[in-house]
């Protein structure tokens, strides 16, 4: 038990280790709604045991996501920059700092005990056997809890090819290069997903509400984390060197770390990526990740280079009932006025990668500044 504030707060951990003890839940909201209880355990073990009874309407449920930038910086003791960080819109002097930790943070990745042990020992090379402990312990948890010895290879195989194949679109059968049918791998990553392993995320034709993804097109694969992602891939001394983080894994890792922080901020388990595909069978046109702003549907690009070169944006604009859109780079904060091939003209929000995190918060200001410049 702990108090705060006159509060009362009940903490039960590993509350899997008792099923029966989930249903009694129930009775705190019943019995004694001035206390507040928060319990914990492996997602994993509970949605796999069948003999759980969760009590409906009683039990509001939270997902504890990887660290975000921000709370990266708030762990780096980074005041100053995680102070810039919330300013809308922040300061141009901020730009290089908070671009170089960004740098840092990709490489490092959400995971707490990572995060954790750079903070206490400044060193990179020791989080190898952070990362490995992690995954270990993953393939531990689904080996205890399949049904039986083949779904155990077929979930471990999975979760292995898992961060090999993460930020790319995915075909279930034969799914990282195995044996393993679409019905078997299926079943397999819509049980990691159900852990929060990983996520598919599947595609939209739509530029207008409601976000409704086409579950017969093939899923862009995301996992848990970004640095576990960069460590089994063998990238991180890429993103040591290089400059621009597009340039790193063809753009993939970026594209990914930038869907993590868009997830950062949410901790219903309803919340979900969403990315654009044209409809067109002769011509393909992918837009990495769209977000619904009050009625509008906005698109959000992961891509460097000239505004001019957004192909794929320009052809989802064309279709889009509003005029703006959100391109993530290296580069500094701006608004352009972009002009499509067919002359519709949008504004641009250019965002540097590290302000993933405060989307949301930008696209209401470039509203509210567009339609204030306009008027």
């Amino acid at each position: 038990k702990s108090r705060r504030g006159g509060t009362t707060l009940i903490f039960i951990d590993e509350i899997q280790e008792a099923p029966e003890a989930i249903a009694k839940l129930r009775y705190f909201f019943e019995e004694a709604p001035d206390l507040y209880v928060i319990a914990a355990g492996s997602l994993l073990e509970t949605l796999l045991h069948e003999k759980v009874s969760v009590p409906v309407g009683r039990v509001e449920y939270r997902v504890i996501r990887p660290v975000a930038f921000d709370e990266y910086l708030g762990a780096m003791s980074e005041s100053l920059a995680l102070a810039q960080y919330e300013k809308i819109p922040i300061d141009d002097f901020a730009h290089d700092k908070l671009l170089q930790l960004f740098h840092r943070y990709a490489f490092i990745g959400g995971m707490p005990e990572a995060i954790q042990n750079y903070a206490l020992h400044k060193d990179i090379t020791k989080l190898k056997s952070v990362y490995e402990s992690l995954l270990i312990s993953y393939l531990d948890d689904i080996e205890k809890y399949s049904s039986n010895l083949t779904q155990t290879h077929v979930l471990r195989h999975t979760l292995r090819a898992a961060f090999l194949e993460a930020g790319s679109r995915i075909k279930f059968q034969n799914f990282g290069n195995s044996n393993y049918g679409s019905r078997e791998e299926g079943e397999a990553l819509r049980t990691l997903e159900k852990a929060l392993l990983l996520h598919l995320v599947y595609p939209t034709v739509h530029t207008v509400p409601p976000l409704q993804p086409d579950l017969r097109k093939a899923p862009r694969l995301h996992v848990l984390d970004t640095g576990l992602m960069n460590h089994f891939a063998g990238i991180q001394k890429e993103i040591i060197r290089i400059k621009d983080l597009q340039s790193v894994y063809q753009g993939k890792m970026i594209e990914h770390l930038v869907g993590q922080e868009l997830l950062a901020s949410h901790f219903t388990l309803l919340e979900s990526l969403n990315f654009w595909v044209r409809q067109k069978k002769e011509s393909s046109a992918e837009v990495d990740y769209l977000l619904q702003v009050e009625e509008n549907i906005i698109p959000l690009e992961v891509k460097s280079g000239a505004a001019g070169k957004l192909r794929s944006l320009h052809l989802y604009m064309d279709q889009a009932p509003h005029p703006w859109a959100v391109r993530f780079y290296s580069g500094k904060l701006k608004i352009d006025t972009v002009v499509t091939p067919l002359k519709k003209r949008y504004y641009l929000l250019n965002l540097p990668y590290y302000l993933a995190g405060q989307v949301e918060k930008y696209i209401v200001w470039m509203i509210k500044t567009t339609v204030l410049n306009a008027g």
